[in-house]
């Protein structure tokens, strides 16, 4: 199975590159399930329920979300709505949601998605191990699952490497997202499960973590704010990352980063080309 997983759109720069590029990927490459992570994608803080569906529309099949989620505040109504809207699962019980959900992709293998944030330097959340366990015991690899994706949104690079290992041999792929910067440590771990520490963002690099830089310099040198953060709107790239995977196991046989447009260097994954 081909699964593409694009780190966190943000802002309008973000979601032109995903409409723009994600079907042409799609169809050239014959992709068979697209994650998209879309907490920052209205005017970088969370999502609205328009913004979602026009991620659907460009062919993201899930969409996942992170400690933004509810900044736009309808998505605590409208996330009943949709199956395939997650937002981290191991919010307390009780919060509007879901956090993980089996999908049908476009080969007719079912794809277990989930979505878990991090606690270190972040906001107090139930444990994400005891989370994403559960739904692996639920859903296993292999049996009831074709292929499992998990997007664990989470600040620290050790708390995303640990979580790696966790899942090893249960999950097709594990990628952090959150910081939105692309790390180079895309691999295979020992039991098969593909990894890599971060994603990075869909927007545009000519700014900080996607936000127009004068703000947060404003900040980071005099301690004092001079407005709001806004969105980056230069040439946005789209960053993430392509695992193809064994269909008898569901295990990765290869992992490699997506970067397409924008001020990144552009690198397709030679399985995309190679299998074409």
């Amino acid at each position: 199975m081909r699964l593409l997983f694009v780190g966190d759109v943000v802002g309008r720069a973000g979601r032109m590159v995903v409409q723009e590029t994600l079907p042409g990927l799609i169809a050239d490459y014959a992709l068979d399930f697209v994650v998209v992570n879309g907490e920052n994608a209205a005017g970088g803080f969370g999502i609205t329920e328009e913004i979602f569906m026009d991620l659907l529309d460009a062919g993201a099949d899930a969409v996942t979300t992170g400690n933004h989620v509810w900044d736009q505040r309808e998505a605590l109504v409208f996330c009943a709505r949709h199956d395939n809207f997650l937002r981290p699962l191991n919010y307390p019980a009780g919060t509007p949601g879901k956090g993980a959900g089996l999908f049908t992709a476009r080969n007719g293998g079912r794809v277990l998605v989930m979505n878990a944030m991090g606690r270190v330097f972040m906001n107090p959340m139930d444990d994400p191990f005891q989370a994403v366990q559960r739904e692996l015991d639920a859903a296993p690899l292999g049996s009831v699952s074709d292929a499992v994706m998990i997007d664990f949104h989470a600040e620290a690079t050790s708390e995303k490497q640990i979580m790696g290992h966790f899942a090893d041999g249960q999950a097709s792929l594990v990628v952090g997202t959150h910081t939105h910067a692309p790390t180079a440590d895309h691999q295979i771990l020992d039991g098969g499960t593909a990894f890599m520490t971060d994603a990075g963002m869909t927007g545009d690099y000519n700014s900080i973590i996607g936000m127009e830089a004068s703000e947060p310099l404003q900040r980071m040198t005099s301690a004092i704010s001079a407005g709001r953060f806004q969105p980056a709107l230069g040439a946005a790239t789209l960053s993430g990352v392509a695992v193809l995977t064994d269909d008898s196991t569901g295990l990765a046989l290869r992992v490699e980063p997506v970067r397409l447009g924008g001020r990144l260097q552009e690198h397709i994954p030679a399985f995309w080309i190679e299998q074409d």
